[in-house]
């Protein structure tokens, strides 16, 4: 499961790389988490950053909080629900992204963090989103990741890794005339030799720690602060 993910970047720099209107409450975030609000470009709307909750409701509980929303979808099983290939085909956005994180377990109670980031300074993971009325009767935006298997790199550490696209298939996954078979065809596992990964602070597993420092490499340590020689 993918549950944490930065997007460290200026507002000018994600301009830049996707050619976006940037709007003025974009801030970078550096522990991104499941329920916020985060920056998303959908198919939709290509020009410009939108904001969306990350973690879609099961389709069996459309009212479910959200904080009992599915978080990522298996690239495996878009081809198996006719639900999932129907957004496919309406709902496709990007996530803009600089790294993401993983947790390596070395025993029952014990995790190491990482952190992974790819050749790319900046790049996006491939997602779908869904709008949909909460209990109060509101309208509110969520997506969720599409995830596969982890490359070579990464097995490591973790079996699931994010789609992630690069400037080429961002285009193409946000066109409108993209048919099924282009779409489906973009969601490979990303090359290992293009992946890289270091040990973070113990301080990324909170949700409220949110600061340039968890980008920092340190030495190994599991989520109670121990260092380790598991690595």
């Amino acid at each position: 499961m993918i549950e944490r993910y930065s997007i460290s970047a200026s507002a000018q720099a994600v301009n830049d790389r996707f050619h976006v209107d940037v709007p003025g409450y974009y801030k970078p975030r550096y522990n991104a988490a499941p329920t916020q609000l985060l920056p998303v470009i959908t198919s939709e709307s290509p020009q410009g950053i939108s904001l969306f909750y990350w973690g879609r409701p099961p389709l069996w509980a459309r009212n479910k909080s959200l904080s009992e929303r599915i978080i990522n979808l298996h690239v495996e099983n878009l081809n198996d629900r006719p639900v999932l290939k129907k957004a496919l085909m309406k709902f496709r956005c990007i996530i803009p992204a600089d790294g993401f994180y993983a947790w390596k377990k070395i025993g029952k109670k014990t995790s190491i963090p990482y952190r992974v980031i790819t050749n790319q300074e900046l790049f996006s993971f491939a997602a779908l989103w869904e709008e949909f009325e909460d209990e109060t009767g509101s309208v509110v935006h969520t997506f969720n990741i599409i995830t596969t298997e982890a490359n070579d790199t990464l097995k490591k550490i973790t079996e699931r890794m994010p789609v992630i696209l690069t400037r080429e298939s961002e285009k193409i996954w946000l066109a409108g005339s993209s048919t099924e078979p282009e779409l489906l065809k973009l969601l490979e596992i990303y090359p290992a030799d293009r992946t890289s990964m270091y040990p973070v602070s113990p301080r990324i597993n909170e949700i409220k720690n949110d600061a340039p420092s968890l980008l920092i490499p340190t030495p190994p340590a599991d989520q109670f602060g121990n260092l380790t020689l598991f690595d």
